[in-house]
C-alpha cells in the first residue's frame, strides 16, 4: 500500500513566537529570538546569548495542570505545547485527561538533540551528590528519558500508535518527518505527530561552548549573532523550542473535511559515514547526491520545488561550498 500523506496542523514554540501566527508575523518582520541571557554571562560562558522562548511558565499553566507540570522539564513542555497546538489546528478535540478512549491509529514521532540533560544537571547529579536521592521525586525518570518528549504527547493526546523518539543531531525534526511520511505510505497508522524539540538549559550548551563553535563575538549585538552563510559568521547561536507537524494520510483527511496545507511527496535519509571530506558535522558532497536522488517521487515536479534537505548549520563561513557543493550537480 503506497497512501498519499498531507499536513493537516502545525505548531510552534519559537524564540520569537509561540503559535503559527505569531511565528509568521516575526519572520515577515525579521524579528530575531536571540537575546542577552544574564545566567550564562554568570557562568562565564564566552557565548552569552540564545533563543528561548519566552512567558513559558505561564503558558505552560493555560495548557497543564499543577500535577501535569510536575513531570515537565523545558523541553517536555514545548514539545507539549507545540502538539497540543498542532492537534488543534488539525481540527482534532484534546482527550479529557481521565478518558479510557484511545486512539490507535494515531502515533509521534518526535526527537530531541539531548533529552533531558537540564534535569539531570540542576537536580539528579547536585541530590544525588549529596545523598539526597529520596527527593528526586518519582517524575523525574520520565523527565531524564530521551523519549520523554514523545511519551508526555503520547498520554496527554491518548495516541495508541507507534510513539518513538528519534535522536540524529541536526537532521533530528526532518529524520522524525520521513520517519512519520513512511509509516503512514505503508498504512500503519492514519496520522502522525512528527517532528523535535530541545529544551533550554546551559547544561545543554556548555559542552559547545567549550569547543568554541558557538558565536563569542554577539554579545552586546545578540540580533546579529545568527547569520549561517554570511561571510562574517563567526559561530552558531544556542537555541531551544519545538515544531511539531500533523502528518495525516489523504483519505482520512479527506474523510474528515480537514484543511490540507500541502502534500508531502517524499524523503530520504542517508549518511555520509565521515568520508570524501565530509564530518559528523557535515556531509560530504556525494552523500548530498546520493539523499536527493533518493527521494520517492521527487521527479513528478522539478526538484528545486520538492526538495527538502536539512544540513548543520555551518559554524563558519568556510564550510559553506562544503555543505552545498554537492547541490550544485542536481540543480544545473
Amino acid at each position: 500500500m503506497d497512501n498519499r500523506v498531507v499536513v493537516t496542523g502545525l505548531g510552534i514554540v519559537a524564540p520569537n513566537g509561540h503559535g503559527t501566527a505569531a511565528y509568521a508575523q516575526a519572520l515577515r518582520a525579521g524579528t530575531s529570538g536571540i537575546r542577552f541571557l544574564p545566567q550564562l554571562a554568570e557562568m562565564k560562558f564566552a557565548c552569552q546569548v540564545a533563543g528561548v522562548p519566552q512567558g513559558i511558565d505561564e503558558l505552560s499553566e493555560r495548557y497543564f495542570t499543577e500535577e501535569q507540570l510536575m513531570a515537565m522539564n523545558t523541553g517536555i513542555k514545548y514539545a507539549a505545547i507545540a502538539s497540543i497546538d498542532a492537534w488543534r489546528d488539525a481540527g482534532l478535540e484534546v482527550p479529557p485527561e481521565d478518558s479510557d478512549s484511545v486512539n490507535w491509529d494515531t502515533g509521534a514521532i518526535i526527537g530531541t538533540g539531548v533529552g533531558g540533560i537540564d534535569t539531570i544537571g540542576e537536580r539528579v547529579v547536585p541530590l544525588t551528590d549529596s545523598g539526597k536521592v529520596r527527593r528526586l521525586g518519582s517524575t523525574v525518570v520520565e523527565q531524564v528519558m530521551t523519549s520523554g518528549v514523545s511519551a508526555k504527547v503520547a498520554g496527554l493526546l491518548a495516541l495508541g500508535n507507534q510513539v518513538t523518539t528519534n535522536s540524529s543531531a541536526c537532521s533530528t525534526g526532518t529524520e522524525a518527518i520521513v520517519e512519520a511520511l513512511y509509516r503512514l505510505r505503508r498504512g500503519d497508522a492514519r496520522r502522525m505527530l512528527a517532528g523535535g524539540a530541545e529544551g533550554a538549559s546551559p547544561y545543554v550548551w556548555s559542552g559547545f561552548d567549550a569547543m568554541r563553535v558557538l558565536n563569542r563575538k554577539s554579545n552586546d549585538e545578540p540580533t546579529r549573532a545568527s547569520r549561517p552563510m554570511s561571510a562574517t559568521a563567526s559561530g552558531f547561536v544556542p537555541g531551544s523550542g519545538a515544531g511539531i507537524l500533523i502528518l495525516e494520510r489523504l483519505d482520512s483527511a479527506v474523510e474528515r473535511g480537514a484543511r490540507i496545507y500541502a502534500e508531502v511527496l517524499g524523503g530520504h535519509i542517508n549518511c555520509g559515514g565521515h568520508r570524501l571530506g565530509g564530518s559528523m558535522t557535515a556531509p560530504n558532497p556525494t552523500g548530498v547526491q546520493r539523499c536527493i536522488r533518493a527521494a520517492p517521487q521527487i521527479k513528478l515536479i522539478p526538484l528545486m520545488v520538492t526538495s527538502l534537505l536539512r544540513l548543520p548549520t555551518p559554524m563558519k563561513s568556510k564550510t559553506g561550498p562544503q555543505h552545498w557543493g554537492g547541490m550544485r550537480k542536481i540543480f544545473r
